[in-house]
């Protein structure tokens, strides 16, 4: 009984030690990118630090990794937070979205941070620099619906609302 004990033990070292040698690519580009939002909108330094901060890690193409980001199969989960982030919402590639999309995600964004959805818990838990006061999330909701007026002043109403039909 120890024996096989042992050899299990023995194995799960080894598997953990290989896949060591198994990451994925990490989010990091090669500078900043022409589609950023801020590259379109304008926004205060403040709400751009903010983002940065709280929200560039999975919602941009630039993640900044801790250190724990080295061990799998730690990699591995935080780069299906990122990739999930993505595809939820790139600020990175923001200006590439439809009109409708942007003003869409502007408005997620706005009852994601009211319900305290994001940035998600798991994520606070080792980053609290991240974690949004009240005074950081009204900054936040204000430019995006700033924002979001402005979209809607230029755009006609049906090219901003998805057609049900």
């Amino acid at each position: 009984m120890k024996r096989n004990i042992k050899r299990v033990l023995i194995l799960l070292l080894v598997l953990l030690i290989v896949i060591q040698f198994i990451r994925p690519a990490k989010n990091i580009s090669a500078g900043p990118s022409p589609n950023d939002i801020s590259t379109k909108y304008k926004m205060s330094e403040e709400v751009k630090n903010i983002l940065k901060v709280s929200c560039y890690d999975c919602h941009s193409n630039n993640t900044t990794y801790p250190w724990y980001a080295k061990i799998q199969p730690v990699t591995w989960w935080l780069n299906d937070h990122i990739t999930e982030g993505k595809r939820e919402l790139n600020f990175s590639e923001f200006t590439t979205y439809s009109i409708r999309r942007q003003y869409s995600k502007l408005a997620e964004t706005n009852e994601q941070l009211k319900k305290d959805e994001m940035p998600l818990k798991s994520y606070l838990l080792l980053h609290r620099n991240a974690k949004l006061d009240d005074q950081k999330k009204s900054a936040v909701v204000a430019w995006a619906t700033s924002l979001r007026d402005s979209i809607k002043a230029k755009y006609p109403a049906d090219s901003l609302k998805r057609n049900r039909n």
